[in-house]
């Protein structure tokens, strides 16, 4: 009994530290992404403020997020350099300047852009959390883990729900300064109980040169195509559903917003489901299947089908194969890429999806304007998703396979 007995401490402490630093890497990525989606919700109140034009509009909500997705690509090489240890405190601790400023001093056009420009550090999150989950994790358990902290995107959808709410009863300034003192209190926390798989690998060299590396590697396109189709085509109907349940069904606004809401959270809540399928068969199958389901509910989608319950049953299957295949792709990564080239790779992938998203809903206004119907945007959806199963059965699987 006394030999059986003896190893049990360690194991705990083997499960328990791994589980310890994925919550705490989980919780800075939701904080961060609710500081990163703060003006989106506040766009009419500032076009009406600051006298914007509707493009001026369109400006201010772009900047954090275009910033956000391609300063992914630095912050990965970064942080395979330094580690999160280093880089999860200083960038929370640096977002917390734009928030203040956008919550209290920012009155002109130029300010809000200047502002939201350093905002969009907040969103490269996303990419000193993957490796560092990856590094704590071994390979048969990194698809869950990461999906789990892909659970942080639920930032923006908090951001969505509660910042109209919290300024009109508390103030403009207040979910600033909500947000500044939870980034605040996150940046000391990880400051002092956040710490990097002790003898994780670290690459060497500058970082642009780490980023040409992964830029070159041929694994990194593949998975930057899959990223974009997979989390660009959740970030397009994040964005552009609430205006095609409106115009296409007349729903009220705030009808359109609850089920925009529900689509929203039944992708995020995918994505640990498809890092487990992934965990338990391979990445390749998942993902061949979630883009197969999405082209088939697209072309279901395209025949504007009643609202209730067919079209409800087509939007939900789409956020549930969107959702999957964003965890599934990062658990292929965690196959193809060498652990100390994750981060700088991850980047690469992060921006692809996050640039993915705004080609879609250009697309899908210019259809409607030139046409006055939207099926031809969701057929060419189809034939997008159709054609990425195709070439993850085909040329990722070969790849996966050698």
């Amino acid at each position: 009994m006394g030999r059986s007995d003896g190893p049990q401490p360690k194991q705990a402490a083997a499960f328990t530290q791994p589980t310890r630093m994925l919550a705490l890497a989980t919780v800075g990525f939701t904080i961060s992404f609710w500081a990163w989606a703060l003006l989106a919700p506040l766009g009419p109140t500032l076009r009406q403020e600051l006298n914007l034009t509707s493009l001026q509009q369109s400006l201010v909500v772009a900047v954090p997020v275009i910033v956000g997705s391609l300063g992914r690509i630095p912050i990965g090489a970064i942080t395979d350099r330094v580690g999160a240890r280093r880089m999860f405190p200083l960038v929370v601790a640096l977002t917390i300047l734009p928030v203040l400023y956008l919550g209290h001093l920012a009155d002109s056009l130029a300010e809000v852009l200047a502002s939201g420009f350093l905002l969009g550090l907040a969103g490269t999150t996303f990419t000193i959390g993957v490796p560092f989950v990856n590094a704590w994790y071994p390979p048969g358990r990194r698809g869950l883990a990461l999906g789990l902290f892909g659970l942080g995107g639920l930032g923006t959808a908090i951001s969505g729900f509660t910042t109209v709410q919290l300024a009109d009863a508390a103030g403009r300034s207040f979910p600033f300064d909500l947000v500044a003192t939870l980034l605040a209190a996150y940046a000391l926390t990880a400051s002092l109980l956040l710490h990097d798989k002790p003898e994780r690998p670290v690459t060497t060299g500058s970082v642009l040169a780490r980023a040409a590396t992964a830029l070159r590697m041929p694994a990194t396109l593949q998975l930057a195509l899959l990223y974009a189709v997979a989390f660009g085509g959740f970030v397009a109907f994040s964005v552009y559903l609430p205006t095609y349940l409106t115009t296409a069904y007349g729903l009220g606004r705030s009808d359109a917003a609850a089920r925009t809401a529900g689509f929203v959270m039944l992708a995020i809540a995918m994505r640990p489901v498809g890092g487990w399928l992934s965990d338990r068969t391979h990445p390749v199958p998942v993902l061949t299947g979630a883009y197969a389901a999405l082209s088939a509910l697209a072309l279901v989608a395209a025949l504007e089908p009643p609202l209730i319950p067919i079209g409800t049953i087509a939007f939900l299957g789409m956020a549930a194969a969107l959702g999957a295949a964003g965890g599934a792709v990062f658990a292929l990564v965690a196959r193809l890429i060498p652990p100390e080239r994750v981060g700088s790779v991850t980047g690469v992938v992060g921006a692809a999806g996050g640039m993915g998203g705004f080609f879609p809903p250009l697309v899908m206004g210019t259809i409607h304007s030139a046409v006055h119907d939207y099926t031809w945007g969701f057929v060419l959806l189809a034939i997008t998703a159709a054609a990425t199963s195709a070439f993850t059965a085909i040329s990722v699987r070969r790849r996966a396979t050698r």
